[in-house]
């Protein structure tokens, strides 16, 4: 195993990365996808120094001494630092933080983020998606494949792409989707308290299902049917052939189902 500890503005390369793990405090973490060799540049470090491991192609960065007590660093000190690590697009990656800030762009292999505040952009990433927030928001562009959002009070806004499977549950945090589902593509949505906005293109061919137990319920289509009970208000029915399916859950919220015309197609 290769170490080193980082407590100063450094770069270092790297032969052979299959799988990258990343642990921070506060901050912010940058992975970009690229031929060219595999790097860390490390901008800034506050409070402890980093620790960066390389073994067997696993590359894993995280604060030096963190698993002796991250509660005792968090009371005593600062613990942050600025990284950006380039990696091969199809190096799977994932990163566990806590109010740091990350941005993943062009990887190809699945992507796992678990952050409580810190906000998440994603770009690009086609490999598979899965984000766990307390209340950090997402923002993501051109995803491609199994998307699958858990969150509290964190927003969702995805926009682009072609998802094959979407998962989104959130109690109060907003979910917004602009994205196609394609053949038997799937989404299903869940909330408490939180609206649900999502946008199908026009001609889209799936089975739709919007229900909300208080909260407004609207659709742009109207193949749907309304129906308005004591314990839920709901809007259903097919467009198209069916083929996708589209499912939308909230207590409270209120559900907008909106139309995107042909000439405004998403961009890849």
């Amino acid at each position: 195993m290769s170490r080193w500890t980082i407590g100063e503005p450094a770069t270092l390369e790297f032969d052979g990365v299959v799988a990258l793990r990343v642990t921070l405090i506060a901050g912010s973490v940058s992975v970009v996808a690229g031929s060219g060799r595999p790097s860390v540049h490390v901008s800034g470090v506050e409070g402890p120094p980093l620790q960066i491991a390389h073994e067997a192609g696993m590359l894993a960065i995280t604060h030096e001494k963190l698993v002796e007590g991250v509660l005792s660093w968090l009371r005593t000190q600062k613990a942050s630092a600025v990284v950006t690590v380039t990696v091969p697009p199809d190096c799977p990656v994932s990163l566990n933080l806590v109010s740091a800030e990350s941005v993943v762009t062009g990887v190809t292999a699945k992507t796992t983020v678990r952050t409580a505040t810190g906000g998440v952009t994603l770009h690009d990433v086609i490999g598979g998606v899965e984000v766990n927030t307390v209340s950090g928001d997402v923002e993501a562009q051109g995803l491609d494949g199994r998307v699958v959002f858990v969150s509290a009070s964190g927003e969702l806004a995805l926009a682009g792409g072609s998802v094959d499977r979407l998962s989104a549950r959130s109690i109060s945090g907003r979910i917004s989707i602009d994205a196609d589902l394609p053949g038997e593509g799937r989404a299903e949505i869940q909330t408490v308290t939180a609206d649900v906005a999502v946008r199908l293109p026009e001609h889209a061919s799936t089975r739709v299902q919007l229900s909300s137990g208080t909260g407004r319920v609207e659709a742009a289509f109207p193949e749907l049917a309304r129906q308005d009970r004591a314990i839920a208000r709901t809007l259903s029915g097919t467009l198209g052939d069916g083929s996708a399916n589209l499912t939308v859950n909230t207590i409270s919220g209120t559900v907008t189902l909106l139309s995107r015309p042909a000439h405004d197609a998403l961009e890849d």
